[in-house]
């Protein structure tokens, strides 16, 4: 059986596409234009280091599709970038935005460092030269393209981007709105560090919660007692197993790249968390046994696996090893095609990517309005919500001559604030995500996984949104 390295990250995503375009009705020119990135923006340029020598810097930004815009997509700082890497996350991006309903085309951007090796003044030289760059070039804007935190960035890049692009674009009234993931006073919105694993989480306990779908597992439904074992401790993995263990789940095995460690009764992630944070290691953790090897961990027996870190470390070679009866992505193509084939004849549910992590897209999604809207969330209603809560309490205390406890009255009461809107909109967006994958699933049994079924739902949106612009007949 061919590995994983066979082919590129990129052809592997256009291999699940072509998988997928067989059960559409598409005209083939419109599938190959869904299918094609529009602008890949190669550029080098010149940096001078704190030593004083001058380093010229590879970058990308690709823009996979306009059919709806602006381009949306994270900006990863790696050694290993390169453009087709960057294409592939691209595209992945427009299925991804199509499928849980954000109006955003796929973008993504990338500049070929190790983030590591570089000062925090050399790193902010480099991240605002590569916003001038996009400026040049119009890559970035509010409504053209607005990236966002990937590996190797976050709040602090983010702040860097709008500060750079405010700064060239002076009186430009919806400048915030160039880059989410901004802290919250650049004008970010609360729950957006804590989105992708909690979407994450969100999509799994919906498909936990099927009955006939845990029935043909072997499972019983909902995700309290579910054995979950975690791969990656970083922003993504840490909150997807804070949110499960909050859920009564129990983490038995926890992965990273130093190592691997379980213990069937259950982990306290967090105690481990603290644990690396001060030894540097997940290794040796106190009531754990160590794995001889970290990828033993995705072959050690569970309910649910999750590879929160990078791609294929599941391939054709591992998979058939592979004991959990779900796994959800939340990492970008840990899975290849071959792993692919091999759980869909194994029976295993497999809980794909391109969806299962948009929660951090959604959430950008709500700092982009937010941005337009010059409002934060919550501002408007909520003291009239809580106004409202509370005289209503008070006529049914009167009526009914019972008094609530404060527990309930504080519930009852409160009118919400920012994060709780962002909660609420991310938690309808992922339910109704896996109803709509799983309806089309079931409305054509010879679709072969849940990833195809996606990119069903995908490429038909997209080629309706095409087909509505008038581009195609």
């Amino acid at each position: 059986m061919a590995h994983s390295t066979d082919y590129s990250f990129y052809e592997s995503v256009n291999q699940s596409f072509d998988k997928a375009a067989k059960f559409t009705k598409w005209d083939p020119g419109i599938l190959e234009q869904i299918k094609a990135c529009n602008a890949v923006y190669r550029m080098k340029f010149p940096v001078k280091m704190d030593d004083g020598h001058i380093e010229v810097i590879e970058a990308y930004r690709v823009q996979h599709s306009q059919h709806k815009t602006p381009c949306k997509g994270g900006i990863r700082f790696a050694a290993e970038v390169n453009q087709d890497e960057v294409m592939a996350l691209a595209a992945l991006m427009t299925y991804k935005c199509a499928i849980v309903n954000v109006p955003f085309g796929g973008g993504k951007g990338g500049i070929k460092i190790n983030p590591r090796k570089y000062s925090v003044y050399e790193l902010e030289k480099v991240t605002r030269r590569y916003t001038a760059e996009l400026v040049k070039k119009n890559f970035i804007g509010p409504g053209t393209d607005v990236p966002a935190p990937d590996y190797g960035t976050g709040e602090r890049e983010m702040a860097w981007i709008v500060d750079t692009y405010q700064s060239l674009r002076p009186g430009e009234i919806d400048a915030a709105g160039c880059v989410t993931g901004k802290p919250v006073t650049q004008g970010g919105v609360r729950g957006r560090r804590e989105a992708t694993g909690l979407g994450v989480f969100y999509g799994l306990r919906e498909v936990c919660n099927m009955p006939d779908v845990m029935q043909k597992l072997g499972l019983t439904p909902g995700v309290e007692g579910k054995r979950v074992i975690i791969q990656g401790l970083g922003n993504v993995g840490y909150h997807t197993a804070k949110y499960f263990q909050e859920a009564g789940a129990k983490i038995i095995a926890l992965a990273e790249y130093e190592g691997a460690i379980w213990n069937d009764e259950g982990l306290d992630f967090e105690a481990v968390f603290q644990h690396r944070k001060t030894t540097g290691s997940i290794l040796n953790f106190p009531g754990a046994q160590n794995f001889a090897k970290n990828t033993d961990a995705l072959e050690y027996d569970c309910d649910i696996l999750v590879p929160a870190a990078l791609e294929n470390v599941i391939n054709g070679e591992n998979a058939p090893r592979v004991k959990a009866r779900i796994i959800g992505e939340a990492a970008n193509g840990p899975l290849t095609p071959e792993a692919d084939e091999i759980f869909a004849q194994k029976g295993t549910l497999v809980v794909p990517d391109m969806y299962l992590n948009a929660g951090g897209v959604t959430v950008s999604y709500f700092e982009w309005l937010k941005n337009l809207s010059h409002v934060r969330y919550g501002r408007m209603e909520k003291r009239f919500t809580e106004n409202m809560n509370t005289h209503i309490l008070a006529q049914i205390e009167e009526l009914s001559g019972k008094q609530v406890s404060q527990k309930e009255r504080q519930f009852i009461m409160h009118g919400p604030d920012e994060v709780d809107l962002v909660y609420s909109g991310l938690e309808e967006t992922m339910i109704a995500a896996t109803r709509e994958i799983m309806d089309t699933w079931k409305a054509n049994p010879q679709l072969p996984d849940m990833r195809t079924a996606a990119f069903v739902v995908a490429i038909n949106k997209v080629a309706n949104a095409y087909v509505e612009l008038g581009i195609f007949p």
